[in-house]
């Protein structure tokens, strides 16, 4: 049983197909051409149509150029079988009545090679692709709340001071922050801020992976209050089009709880905000 459950990935049916052409194909003593034509088409069979999960056409490919190989390796390993293999040729080209036969293939050989040159070469229409900024430039202001500005070029988070000059109460702040992330964020963004929360999967593109030193280490608390507050429809043109599922959370939570959120995503990635005026 464990043998089998191992081989669950071929498809039967071709793998014992392929098998018995083989077999047929020995006991009736078939002329070395034959055999070797129906190697080829029988690997290529196995390896194109004998896997439940199918492999690459480029992987294809790279088989089929080594079976070749092999295949031609074999039939020029002797004069017996490189006459064996010349036989049906020579008889195609020599024999009166077979001349048709000959000129068919010769017409149909370059007319098949053309038509799949003119295939590969055909233009397919595709909608034109749409660049997408990861972190757009913001605004250097947005309105919150009733009639308040966030300066998001100059400002700074307000509870990030007492970090250093009241560390309990800057303490309590992450501990509610923690609390709102997990009662409105961890759904998208994951229990571990990954970005791999239940609803991830079902969302392009997918939530941000906090833990990414690519992310909000390369960002200051004011980015994040915008995209947090504006969420996905208070995205700019820029890098558009824009299909972010992030809610405009500004219609949710209060300022202080945004900030709050802020803090406990740095304080629970261990990473640090980029201070004002640094370039990376």
């Amino acid at each position: 049983m464990g043998i089998l459950k191992s081989l669950a990935f071929l498809h039967w049916p071709v793998v014992l197909g392929v098998v018995a052409v083989f077999v047929v194909l020995r006991l009736r003593g078939a002329r070395s051409l034959t055999w070797t034509l129906a190697c080829w088409a029988g690997i290529y069979a196995f390896v194109r149509f004998g896997f439940a999960t199918p492999i690459p056409f480029s992987v294809v490919q790279i088989y089929m150029g080594i079976a070749t190989l092999a295949l031609a390796a074999y039939v020029s390993s002797s004069a017996t079988r490189r006459a064996e293999f010349v036989a049906p040729l020579s008889a195609l080209v020599n024999e009166p009545r077979l001349r048709p036969l000959l000129a068919a293939i010769l017409v149909l050989l370059p007319a098949l090679a053309a038509g799949n040159a003119w295939l590969e070469s055909r233009e397919t229409l595709e909608a034109p692709a749409f660049g997408r900024t990861v972190h757009p430039a913001p605004p250097d202001t947005i309105p919150f709340g009733d009639g308040k500005t966030i300066d998001l070029a100059k400002g700074r988070n307000p509870l990030r001071e007492l970090e250093t000059t009241q560390p309990e109460q800057y303490r309590a702040h992450v501990e509610n922050g923690r609390k709102t992330y997990y009662q409105n964020c961890h759904f998208c963004h994951g229990d571990a801020l990954a970005g791999d929360g239940m609803y991830a999967h079902g969302l392009n593109p997918i939530p941000t992976n906090f833990t990414d030193p690519g992310t909000i280490a390369q960002l200051q608390e004011s980015f994040l209050f915008w995209r947090i507050a504006k969420g996905g429809p208070g995205l700019p043109a820029e890098g558009g089009p824009w299909d972010s599922a992030m809610p405009a959370w500004e219609k949710f939570l209060k300022e202080e709880e945004i900030w709050e959120v802020i803090l406990f995503l740095y304080d629970h990635t261990g990473q640090r905000p980029r201070a004002s005026g640094v370039e990376h």
